[in-house]
C-alpha cells in the first residue's frame, strides 16, 4: 500500500510539474530563446517537480513486486 501511494504522489507531482514546463514553453514563441528557455527552467522550482515525480515513480515500481 505504502508504494502505491508513494506511485500515486509521483504522478501528481509529474502531471504537475510537467503541466507547468509545457506551460512555460508558450514564451519560446513570444520571443524567448531556447537557451533563455532552459535558463527560466532551472530557475524555477515547479519545474523540479517533474524529475521528482519520476524518481518516485520509478522507486515505487522497482519496490513493487505484484
Amino acid at each position: 500500500m505504502l508504494y502505491w501511494m508513494l506511485f500515486l504522489t509521483g504522478f501528481g507531482l509529474a502531471v504537475a510539474g510537467g503541466t507547468v514546463t509545457i506551460t512555460y514553453l508558450n514564451l519560446v514563441p513570444a520571443g524567448l530563446s531556447w537557451w533563455e528557455f532552459f535558463i527560466l527552467i532551472q530557475s524555477r522550482v515547479e519545474c523540479y517537480l517533474f524529475p521528482l515525480g519520476i524518481l518516485l515513480i520509478s522507486v515505487a515500481l522497482f519496490f513493487m513486486k505484484d
